[in-house]
C-alpha cells in the first residue's frame, strides 16, 4: 500500500490499521504524508511527537504492527516496486478506470491512494500500470480515501474466495 500526499494523520491512522487488520505486507507513505515517529526520525522532536500522536488516535497501536516506510520521492519507490515485480494500481476515478469489482489482482500489488480532494497526481496515475475505481451508488462522487483503500484491500484480498452458500 502506498499513501501519497496525504494531509490527515488521522487518515494515516486509520489506513495502517486497515492494513493491519488485512495483513497488507508493508506501508509506504511518500511525499508530504504523515508519518508516525522513528528512532532516527529527522523532524523536529515535539512536532514528530504530536504528529505520531494524532496517527496513534486512529491507528490504535498499529504504527507499531504494520511495517512502513516514509519516502519524500515516490518515483524512486515505484521504480524499486516494479523492479521487484510488483503491479502499480492506482485508486482513482478515470475515464480508462477499471471498476472494482471488474479488477482481478495479481499476485503482487501495491495499490496507490493520494490526496483527499484532488486525488493523485495525473504523473503518479501515468506511472502506474492500471487504474482501479470504487463504483459510487450513491449520490457522493467518492469515498474518504482511508475507507477508499479499505474498500479495495478487501476486495484484492478476498477477490477470488469460493462464495459459501
Amino acid at each position: 500500500m502506498i499513501a501519497h500526499n496525504l494531509r490527515s494523520s488521522h487518515n494515516v491512522g486509520s489506513l495502517l490499521r486497515t492494513c493491519d487488520g488485512l495483513d497488507v505486507d508493508k506501508v509506504y507513505l511518500t511525499g508530504y504524508t504523515p508519518y508516525p515517529q522513528s528512532d532516527n526520525d529527522t523532524r523536529v522532536p515535539y512536532l514528530a511527537q504530536r504528529i505520531d500522536n494524532q496517527i496513534h488516535k486512529t491507528a490504535l497501536g498499529a504504527e507499531k504492527s504494520v511495517p512502513w516506510d516514509h519516502s519524500d520521492e515516490i518515483s524512486p519507490l515505484l521504480l524499486k516496486l516494479h523492479a521487484q515485480n510488483y503491479v502499480i494500481c492506482a485508486l482513482e476515478q478515470t475515464p480508462k478506470s477499471i471498476q472494482l469489482p471488474d479488477f482481478i489482482p495479481p499476485q503482487k500489488l501495491a495499490i496507490i491512494v493520494g490526496r483527499e480532494v484532488e486525488g493523485i497526481e495525473p504523473e503518479i496515475i501515468a506511472a502506474a500500470d492500471s487504474v482501479i475505481e470504487i463504483p459510487m451508488l450513491g449520490t457522493k462522487e467518492s469515498f474518504n480515501v482511508s475507507i477508499a483503500a479499505a474498500i479495495a484491500l478487501y476486495c484484492c484480498r478476498y477477490h477470488n474466495l469460493p462464495v459459501k452458500t
